[in-house]
């Protein structure tokens, strides 16, 4: 009876032991999520002015292959151009196919829509032209994705509403890979002829 009775205290404490790591993980579960679910570990944007942008050397990506700087892109008419996170990304695609139902309206105001990536793996430019309906060119120095460059890393996973996106993008039939960089965010610029 005696040794009965000095094992309950030990199962005791091992009991609140248990809840209290049972409890702290799901604290630590709690808080995770909600800090994933807001901006706090997302870094900063910074705005892109045009003198940062218009210096940018692009390449096109025809059979002519020329190097040219990105102010000319919107010089006389302004243009609207998409920093494509990553061509083979399937919420990219879709983004692209959304873009470019805006042609028309765009064409008739004589906007052009352009979209630069930061890198040219494989056929992926080349697919990603079925969902795009502009000229893509190339932005090796990612300038493009502005100064401080805005990353989303493994935290995105349990974002809410990154899977909201991936459902509904997937339910009208996108899909895509998981080849390239695709840590670095990207954007859609409006800009307005000259220094607009």
């Amino acid at each position: 009876m005696g040794s009965e009775m000095s094992s309950l205290p030990d199962l005791e404490l091992f009991t609140m032991g248990m809840w209290s790591i049972g409890l702290g993980a799901i604290g630590v579960a709690v808080t995770g999520i909600l800090l994933a679910n807001t901006d706090l570990f997302l870094s900063k944007p910074e705005t892109a002015s045009l003198e940062f942008l218009e210096t940018t050397k692009l390449k096109s990506l025809g059979e002519e292959e020329r190097t040219f700087k990105a102010g000319e892109l919107w010089k006389k008419n302004g243009a609207v151009i998409m920093a494509v996170r990553r061509p083979g990304c399937f919420l990219c695609r879709e983004e692209a196919s959304e873009l470019s139902s805006l042609k028309p309206q765009l064409d008739r105001l004589g906007v052009p829509l352009y979209a630069v990536v930061k890198e040219k793996i494989g056929t992926e430019v080349e697919d990603f032209q079925h969902y795009f309906k502009g000229e893509i060119f190339l932005d090796e120095t990612k300038k493009f994705y502005g100064p401080h460059k805005r990353k989303m890393l493994l935290m995105g996973l349990i974002r809410l509403g990154v899977w909201q996106n991936f459902l509904r993008a997937w339910k009208n039939g996108y899909s895509g890979n998981l080849e390239g960089e695709g840590f670095i965010l990207g954007g859609v610029y409006v800009i307005g002829a000259g220094k607009q």
